[in-house]
């Protein structure tokens, strides 16, 4: 009788066992939906970075297209041109940070997954 109730005893009963992968479901089921919420939030500021590419494609052909109307030989040139054009970089180099945002955090695993890889 005094061997079942040893606090040294190092058996864990069922209901330890079932909570520990409880808890350890959670932690993984949490991990995951806060990894899918920044990647959806990733997702988003990128589609709006695509429409103001979109934009400043527009932008810029219409810039274009009212110079050479103008007479404006040296078009690449112009100050509003060479804006337009460092501004339409920018929001390439904005948008291929945030994909490999994206990327990096698809890549992310849960510190209690890595545990069961170690396991197993």
């Amino acid at each position: 009788m005094n061997d079942q109730n040893d606090p040294n005893e190092k058996k864990r009963t069922t209901t330890e066992k079932i909570w520990d992968s409880t808890r350890k479901t959670l932690h993984i089921a949490t991990f995951q939906a806060n990894k899918y919420k920044r990647i959806v939030q990733k997702k988003v500021d990128l589609a709006n970075i695509h429409r103001k590419i979109g934009a400043a494609h527009g932008d810029l052909g219409k810039e274009i297209d009212e110079l050479r109307e103008n007479g404006i030989v040296a078009i690449m040139e112009n100050e509003a041109v060479i804006n337009l054009l460092a501004n339409l970089n920018d929001l390439k180099n904005r948008a291929a940070a945030l994909e490999a945002e994206i990327e990096s955090i698809k890549r992310e695993e849960s510190p209690e997954e890595e545990e069961f890889e170690d396991k197993d």
